[in-house]
């Protein structure tokens, strides 16, 4: 329940900083950027997320994932620490990527892509992140289910995080869906409107020209 969770958490983050870093940095980003940064990065991530499970595990124990050793109690507070500075870098980001939106020196158009991602950042900071702040508790009561508080808080976090899961494929719908005839579209179309990084206008603006050269060449004919 960890690697995916993690993976998860990591992924988003490094999509937002990427994006983030696009918005106030575009000549470093369009120019200097390395060009395998992404399938890098995806990489670490995957393998840090695979480590930071197994030398939980290793430490409280694969059997006895309720072992109250102080090498359990120092795995779980490293877990919940590098948790909480990939949070804090996620919020930071889209933070960033917000207010350069709003109150930038220059307006700048909002792409689907960018509401595909502060929306998903939203849904997991309301839906995802309880559950990691119920591991958090978790590490300083060193029980489980002590009582009826407990067990709540795990059942609601448990699926305030199954709702963030299922929330993802729902955004990427409607975003793509978004303004645009259902009639005709496939799953494809829609999710790669969803994550298109151009504005709403420029689609608009080359419309006009081949609607013109269609008129021209009927006049021709």
């Amino acid at each position: 329940m960890m690697f995916p969770y993690i993976t998860g958490l990591c992924m988003l983050s490094a999509i937002s900083t990427e994006r983030c870093l696009s918005v106030l940095c575009p000549i470093w980003y369009r120019y200097r950027r390395p060009k395998h940064t992404s399938v890098t990065v995806c990489a670490l991530l995957w393998a840090l997320s695979l480590l930071i499970c197994i030398l939980n595990k290793s430490y409280c124990g694969v059997l006895n994932p309720d072992s109250k050793t102080d090498e359990c109690l120092i795995a779980n507070f490293c877990t919940v620490a590098c948790l909480a500075v990939v949070v804090l870098i996620l919020s930071g980001s889209s933070l960033a990527l917000l207010v350069r939106f709003l109150c930038g020196p220059r307006q700048m158009q909002l792409t689907r892509l960018y509401v595909t991602i502060l929306l998903t950042v939203l849904v997991f900071l309301l839906c995802g992140l309880p559950l990691g702040i119920y591991w958090f508790m978790l590490i300083w009561t060193h029980d489980n289910f002590s009582n009826s508080l407990h067990y709540g808080l795990y059942l609601a976090s448990v699926v305030l995080s199954s709702v963030n899961s299922c929330a993802n494929p729902i955004i990427y719908f409607f975003v793509g869906a978004f303004r645009q005839q259902l009639k005709k579209q496939t799953l494809k179309l829609l999710l790669q409107r969803a994550l298109q990084d151009a504005p709403e206008e420029d689609q608009s603006a080359d419309r006009v020209p081949q609607g013109t050269l269609e008129m021209s060449v009927s006049r021709e004919e």
